[in-house]
């Protein structure tokens, strides 16, 4: 067979394999910039031009390109100029993590302008997880967004992402975009029990598969206890888990691990493997988990530190702060609900993986093993690899590419443990993908909750009584689930006031696939069950449900206090809570939304409102080094991980505004266990407060380094000297910094500064959300007829992006409220482990959100600056669920609120409506 094809102007003669799709062919001759996110057809990261017609590469078989031109992201600039499309998404900021971002430009820049006028419809092949859509449909309308700031005023506006136009242009290297020469595939054997114990192993025909390397199993691996969560303090989590264990405890455990030459020799491999098991009880509800008689999960010892493992408790929290018996006692109205939410995927379009190979190290000579990861923790990686392996850290480097959406889910170590096994043992490089359906079964899920709410109040509506029993489902293993629970229980309380309350909390193992991390931390659910009940306890007392909130919501310099204990370094240092509250009311006062709804429709309108902490507590740390380079501009060493959170470009803001520089002339280097000392890692909202107050930090002490050293050499005072874009002014004569560095070398002077940050204090961010609904009694369907979110995110660092994280933060809500759950059979087996049996928002499902930034400025956070990538998430929920209350006078107690359930709502309602009409 003669095989041609022409790929961004370059002509190919190489024969695909056979059954090859056109990814992978691309990929091999490294087009990087072609994605994979589902290899299902469903996500469209894949897209490229055939003949100038897009097409899903993961679908479409190589062969049938022969003959063909084909055109990638790399090759949509013509002559060193971008593509108008691709000036469009650098305008409008059209992306976060980016890794959408190419399959996007693909199509786009291939519609007509017939197809241009219906967006929903064609893009309906495209999905992202981060943006909420709106920056995207900006782009491609051509409206311009990014920002130039002048020297030394770049906080508060908008300027561009600094990868932008590596992004646009396919160039921007995530995880799997290099080339490593000897590279070994690696796949994972999974259980297909619940929970069994494993007998015996054979793996000689796997052995004997040709371009199989090794099988490893249990009897290779250390036999140490570790937790794959991965926190500042490691005994946040019980050690429950190890490399390969001969107990599995979920369907989709590892088994065991194949390396071969190529993906196809590794999954033959894994078929070939001869496992033998005990299958043992099970159990995958929480409530029956904790019964005397169920099954033991993790029969271990107090060294584990799981809390009661005989009763399957990983960790519990009990208080009470007065007599909620008391206050329910003196309250004229008492309302008591129970509240589901559902395990929801993180849908990252970067799956969990990474490439682990050898290098010398610079400083001593010796050769070290390099972990390149798609993970948001670098350095604790790294650290729990070194005490796995018994390994010095300077053995060790992790360093994260750029990072293709996190969300909490790569706060784990899912990949790196067994990966680094295999290379260890074979002395080779060694990669480890997941495939969407492993993101499903083998990697982690939002924490599902049961939450039953007892509220009283007076009857001018003082609250008396506040009570939470909470159940969180943490799955077979306890990683994130104590911190989860307690989190959950913390602000949700803590934003009301009321002079009783009291709190039962469980987290709780059950033979089902992992929960984790994930964006909200547990807080999102309880704030559903606790915003959906001052709802309805507004309405029983016949109050306004806005002005309830006001009556009992804490203020200015007022500690969060719950049963679980107050955090003594928790501060409301700025307060915009009234301000997001008075989004709401300004809402109300303006909308004729009403109006859009078809006739007949049902229409109702609410809010919810959500408190969170700037930080996670008991420390996270952050070191950054910034310094004068020798070209006079500016390097930033920070070890905080990039994945659409904007952390990148901020940094960049604050040292640009501390040494009266522009954005442009500051070089970034991060998510690198070599640049810098130590970082926590980019979780719990912790990349502008804890980062970014180190990178301030060191900007600060630079500039005053930079401006003394000046006054020096210049022989003038130190008041004489200012700092200028590219230069310095000393008493009306400029300087450059190329002259500055090379004044400083030539003394021996290191012009660079060290910035630390730990994280506490800590303050609290606000946020509201008031939706517009109209619902169909006949079909169930629902529209969102307006959406407007209130932000208090202090001074914001760059409203454009902050605007980004908000809007991609309703959208992710949105999809967990209407239609995301990630389904387990009476196996706790997950049946929905596709993207088109999991249903996540594309672009015809999401509104566009009017967003709101309270003005306020914060005492802790640099600049003013507060956390805001979390929270958006938490009030989308209850909002709907009340909008939803309002429009059909029936409350929704259990997430997600599909279609087909409220349809069946409403016709109970109105059976109801007629047999008492009878």
């Amino acid at each position: 067979m003669s095989y041609a094809i022409r790929v961004n102007e370059q002509d190919f003669d190489a024969e695909p394999r056979p059954g090859q799709c056109l990814r992978t062919y691309l990929r091999e001759r490294g087009w990087f910039g072609v994605k994979k996110g589902c290899d299902a057809g469903d996500c469209g990261a894949c897209t490229v031009q055939v003949d100038g017609e897009p097409v899903h590469s993961c679908l479409y078989p190589a062969v049938r390109a022969e003959g063909r031109s084909v055109t990638t992201v790399e090759g949509l600039a013509k002559d060193g100029e971008l593509h108008p499309m691709q000036q469009r998404f650098l305008d409008a900021q059209g992306f976060q993590c980016g890794f959408c971002t190419a399959g996007f430009l693909m199509t786009a820049s291939a519609l007509d302008a017939e197809q241009l006028t219906d967006l929903p419809r064609s893009l309906k092949g495209n999905l992202c997880r981060c943006t909420g859509y709106r920056a995207i449909e900006d782009s491609i309308r051509g409206v311009k967004h990014a920002e130039e700031p002048c020297a030394g005023q770049a906080v508060g506006r908008s300027p561009g992402a600094p990868a932008g136009p590596l992004v646009v242009t396919g160039t921007a290297r995530y995880t799997f975009d290099l080339e490593v020469e000897g590279l070994l595939n690696m796949k994972l054997l999974r259980s297909p029990h619940p929970h069994a114990r494993i007998l015996s192993i054979d793996t000689s025909a796997a052995l004997r598969v040709p371009g199989v390397h090794a099988v490893f199993t249990h009897h290779d691996a250390p036999d140490k206890l570790y937790s794959s969560a991965r926190h500042e303090h490691p005994t946040e989590d019980p050690d429950d888990t190890r490399v390969l264990d001969d107990v599995v405890r979920f369907v989709g455990q590892r088994v065991a691990a194949v390396v071969a030459d190529s993906e196809g020799a590794a999954e033959e491999g894994c078929r070939r493997i001869v496992v033998e098991y005990e299958e043992l009880p099970y159990v995958v509800d929480p409530e029956l988990a904790m019964l005397p008689g169920a099954p033991v999960i993790h029969p271990k010892g107090p060294e584990s530190r799981i809390f009661r493992a005989e009763n399957n408790v990983c960790g519990e929290v009990h208080g009470e702060l007065g007599s909620v018996e008391q206050g329910f006692a003196e309250a004229d109205v008492v309302y008591e609900e129970t509240f589901r939410t559902q395990r929801v995927q993180h849908a990252s379009l970067e799956t969990h993986g990474c490439v682990v190979y050898f290098e010398e190290n610079e400083e001593s000579g010796e050769e070290r093993i390099v972990v390149r990861s798609s993970t948001q923790v670098p350095f604790l990686t790294r650290r729990a690899l070194c005490d796995l392996y018994d390994l010095p850290p300077e053995r060790v480097r992790v360093v994260a590419g750029r990072v293709g959406g996190g969300f909490g889910g790569k706060q784990e170590m899912l990949t790196e443990d067994i990966a680094v096994l295999a290379a260890l043992k074979l002395h080779r490089p060694v990669k480890l993908e997941f495939t969407r359906p492993e993101q499903f079964y083998g990697a982690t899920t939002r924490h599902p909750f049961t939450v039953t709410v007892k509220v009283g109040a007076t009857r001018d509506g003082i609250l008396t009584a506040l009570q939470f029993r909470v159940v969180a489902n943490t799955g077979a293993y306890g990683n994130h689930g104590p911190a989860v629970m307690f989190h959950s229980v913390g602000e949700s309380m803590g934003v009301y006031r009321a002079p009783h309350k009291k709190v039962n909390a469980y987290s709780v193992y059950t033979n089902a696939v992992p929960a984790g991390a994930f964006r909200g931390y547990g807080l999102g659910q309880v704030t559903f069950a606790v915003e959906s009940a001052m709802d309805e306890l507004a309405r029983r007392l016949g109050i306004d449900p806005l002005v309830l909130r006001e009556k009992n919501v804490i203020g200015p310099g007022e500690h969060m206090e719950g049963p679980a204990g107050e955090e003594e370094d928790l501060h409301i240092a700025s307060y915009g809570l009234d301000q997001c509250l008075q989004v709401v009311r300004d809402a109300l006062a303006d909308d004729r939304s009403a109006e859009l709804a078809p006739e007949g429709w049902l229409v109702g309108q609410g809010f919810a409102m959500s408190a969170i902490a700037t930080g996670p507590p008991g420390g996270h740390f952050a070191d950054a080094t910034v310094k004068l380079m020798e070209d006079g501009t500016y390097d930033i060493a920070v070890g905080t991980a990039e994945f659409g959170n904007g952390t990148t470009t901020v940094h960049q803001q604050i040292t640009a505004g501390a040494l009266g520089t522009t954005v442009d002339r500051i070089a970034v280097r991060q998510s690198d266990t070599d640049v810098v000392g130590h970082d926590t890692g980019a979780f719990g909202s912790a990349g502008t407060v804890v980062a970014g107050k180190a990178v301030m930090k060191a900007a600060n002490a630079l500039a005053e380094q930079i401006l003394s050293f000046t006054a020096e050499y210049a022989r003038t005072q130190r008041s004489l000297v200012r700092l200028l874009a590219d230069a310095v002014e000393c008493d009306g004569r400029t300087v450059s910094l190329k002259e500055i560095f090379e004044a400083a070398h030539s003394k021996g002077v290191l012009l660079a500064a060290d910035g630390h940050w730990g994280g506490t204090p800590r303050s609290v961010a606000f946020n509201s959300q008031w939706f517009r609904l109209a619902v169909d009694p006949d079909t169930g369907e629902i529209r969102i007829l307006r959406s407007v979110h209130g932000a208090d995110a202090g001074r914001v660092m760059n409203p454009l992006q902050c605007r980004g994280q908000v809007e991609g933060g309703v959208a992710q809500a949105l999809g967990a409220t209407l239609f995301e759950q990630v389904l387990v059979d009476g196996r706790g087996e997950v049946t929905t482990a596709a993207f088109r049996r999991y249903r996540l928002p594309a672009y015809a499902d999401i509104p566009r959100t009017e967003v709101h930034f309270s003005r306020t400025s914060d005492a802790i956070g640099p600049l003013g600056a507060k956390s805001m990538s979390e929270s958006p998430f938490n009030p989308v929920p209850p909002a709907f669920a009340n909008a939803l209350r309002d429009a059909t006078g029936i409350r929704f107690t259990e997430a997600p609120f599909l279609r087909d359930k409220v349809w069946q709502a409403l016709a109970d309602h109105r059976a109801r409506g007629a047999s008492d009409a009878a």
